[in-house]
């Protein structure tokens, strides 16, 4: 799951999204559910974007981000964003 915080220079940004979502797709992984209007109910949690990705498994999505495809690409999303990117392992 990505979670975008703040977005520094959306120019970068955009075109980091249009070269991950084929990389994506190569590894299997199909994103399933973004949204731009995030609203927390309580808490200190205040993303104003989410995207969630799904892979065969949590192999799979760490195979996915630890690729020297991905990981080419990331640089553009990292100084151009303030988001992170968890793992999460569904049984």
């Amino acid at each position: 799951m990505g979670m975008i915080h703040g977005i520094e220079d959306e120019e970068a940004f955009r075109a980091y999204q249009h070269v991950a979502e084929p990389i994506i797709k190569k590894y299997g992984g199909k994103t399933v559910f973004v949204n731009s209007g995030v609203e927390a109910g309580d808490g200190d949690w205040f993303p104003m974007g989410i995207s969630l990705v799904e892979f065969e498994s949590g192999g799979q999505a760490r195979k996915w981000y630890n690729s020297p495809e991905y990981q080419a690409f990331i640089g553009q999303r990292l100084p151009s964003t303030d988001s992170n990117t968890v793992f999460i392992d569904i049984d």
